[in-house]
C-alpha cells in the first residue's frame, strides 16, 4: 500500500463514518484521493469537509475498487462480507470497523499502542475490535507487561452512541416524553433506556452471557496473545449520549503496589492517569469525549486479595473506540509502506 493512498470511508454518512472523516482532517491522514460510500439510502447526500462538500456515492464493486487503495469501512457486517469478497486478489487494504472478522484467525484484530506487530501479518484485511474491548486492553497492556495478567473482570457501563444514531435519538425522545408526562416508547433497547440502566447488548447465549460480553472476553485474548487468559464481562447499557467507562478488577501474577500501577499505566502510550483521591480526581464520560486518550482512575487495591487491584477506565466509543483506533491503524499501514 502507498504511503499517500486512494482512501474511501465506507459508510460515510453514520456515526463512526463521520468521525473519521472529522479525524481525517483534524490528524492531516495523507491521502491522494478521497472517495465517501454508503448505501443507495444515503447515496447522493453532501458531506462537509475540509472546506469543500463531497457527494457521497452508493457503494458497487466496480467504483469501490476502481478508486481505492486504503478502506476505512464502518458500515456493519454484511456490507463486510462483500468488501472482503471484493478486495482478494487485489492490492486494497480495508479496515473494518464491524465484528465480521475479528475473531477470523486471518484476520489481525489490532489496537495499535497494545499489539501494532500483527499488522505486519495482514493480507489486505484488518480488524478493529469491539469499542470496549480497545478501552480494556490499552489499560492491560502494560500491567501484563510488567506484573503479569491472571485474570480480568469487567463491568462496561456503555453510553447509547455505541447503539447509533437510533440509539441517541432514542434515548432523548424517552427523556422529553417521560418529563412531559408522556410515553417513552422503545424501539431500539430492550428495556426503557431513559433513567434505567440495561445489562442486555446483544443476543444471550446459552450459559446467560450476551454477545457483546464475549466480544469482549474473546477480543481481549486474541489481542493480547493470552488465549487461557480468565475474561469475564458484564455488559450495561447506561442513559449516557457519549463515552463508555469500564469498572475493572485485575489478579496479577507478581506483586506489587497502587504507585506501581500508576507509574506503569502513566508511561503507556495512550493512557492519561486521572487518579488523585485526595482532589477527588477520576474521569468521567464527560471527560473523555473527543479526546485520543483512554483515561484511568480509582486505582485501588482489592482487599480481598494481595495481587488484585480495580480501575476505573473511560473513553469515547466513537472516538478511539472505533474512528480513532480505525484512523490509527491506517497510519501503521503507511508508516510500514515507508520502510
Amino acid at each position: 500500500m502507498s504511503n499517500k493512498p486512494r482512501l474511501s470511508i465506507v459508510g460515510a454518512t453514520g456515526l463512526v463514518g463521520r468521525e473519521i472523516l472529522r479525524l481525517v482532517e483534524e490528524r492531516g491522514f495523507a491521502y491522494d484521493e478521497l472517495t465517501l460510500f454508503s448505501s443507495s439510502r444515503s447515496a447522493g447526500e453532501e458531506v462537509f469537509f475540509d472546506g469543500q462538500r463531497l457527494v457521497v456515492r452508493e457503494l458497487t464493486r466496480e467504483d469501490f475498487l476502481a478508486s481505492t487503495d486504503l478502506a476505512l469501512c464502518s458500515a456493519g457486517r454484511a456490507v463486510s462480507y462483500k468488501l472482503r469478497e471484493w478486495v482478494v486478489g487485489s492490492d486494497v487494504v480495508v479496515v473494518d470497523n464491524s465484528s465480521a472478522f475479528r475473531m477470523d484467525p486471518d484476520v489481525p484484530l489490532v489496537v495499535p499502542e497494545v499489539n501494532p506487530e500483527a499488522l505486519l501479518t495482514h493480507s489486505g484485511y484488518v480488524a478493529n475490535p469491539n469499542c470496549s474491548t480497545i478501552q480494556l486492553v490499552v489499560a492491560l497492556k502494560p500491567l501484563h507487561d510488567a506484573f503479569e495478567l491472571k485474570r480480568v473482570v469487567a463491568s462496561t457501563y456503555q453510553s447509547v452512541s455505541g447503539a447509533g444514531q437510533g440509539g441517541m435519538s432514542e434515548l432523548s425522545a424517552q427523556s422529553i416524553a417521560l418529563f412531559n408526562q408522556g410515553n417513552a416508547e422503545q424501539e431500539v433497547f430492550p428495556r426503557r433506556i431513559a433513567f434505567n440502566l440495561v445489562p442486555h447488548i446483544g443476543p444471550f447465549d446459552d450459559d446467560g452471557y450476551t454477545e457483546e460480553e464475549m466480544k469482549v472476553t474473546h477480543e481481549t485474548r486474541k489481542i493480547l496473545g493470552l488465549p487461557e487468559l480468565g475474561v469475564s464481562c458484564t455488559a450495561v447499557r447506561v442513559p449516557v449520549f457519549a463515552g463508555h467507562a469500564e469498572s475493572v478488577m485485575v489478579e496479577l501474577g507478581k506483586d506489587a503496589t497502587v504507585e506501581q500501577l500508576r507509574a506503569a499505566l502513566s508511561t503507556f502510550p495512550g493512557i492519561k492517569v486521572m487518579d488523585d483521591p485526595a482532589a477527588e480526581e477520576y474521569p468521567t464520560p464527560v471527560d473523555c469525549v473527543q479526546k485520543d486518550e483512554v483515561l484511568v482512575g480509582r486505582i485501588r487495591r482489592d482487599p480481598s486479595g494481595t495481587r488484585s487491584f480495580h480501575l476505573w477506565v473511560v473513553a469515547d466509543n466513537l472516538g478511539k473506540g472505533a474512528a480513532l483506533n480505525t484512523l490509527q491503524i491506517a497510519e501503521k499501514l503507511g508508516q510500514q509502506a515507508l520502510h
